[in-house]
Order: structure tokens, then C-alpha cells, then sequence
């Protein structure tokens, strides 16, 4: 039988797939961050002005 078959765990395969959530999860993080950047700038400032 193929150790590539359907429902075969190979070790350390649960921490790849682990690191490739946080990796997708990192990459969205800053995306997110890069998108949002003039607003939470704009936000902000104006929380500090209010200060």
C-alpha cells in the first residue's frame, strides 16, 4: 500500500499544516493592515486630538 493513500498521516505533517494556516493568517494580517492604514491613521489622529 501507498503511504500517499487517503487518511495517511505522515509525521510532522500536522505542524506543516499548522505553519501554513499562520503563515496565510500573517500574510492577511498585513494585507488588512496595508489596506486599512489611511483609516486607522485618520482614526487615530483624531482620537488624539480629542485628548
Amino acid at each position: 500500500m501507498s503511504s500517499i493513500a487517503l487518511g495517511v498521516r505522515q509525521p510532522g505533517q500536522g505542524l506543516a499544516e499548522y505553519a501554513l494556516i499562520l503563515s496565510l493568517i500573517a500574510i492577511l494580517a498585513v494585507a488588512a493592515l496595508l489596506f486599512l492604514s489611511g483609516r486607522i491613521d485618520t482614526i487615530l489622529s483624531v482620537i488624539g486630538h480629542d485628548l
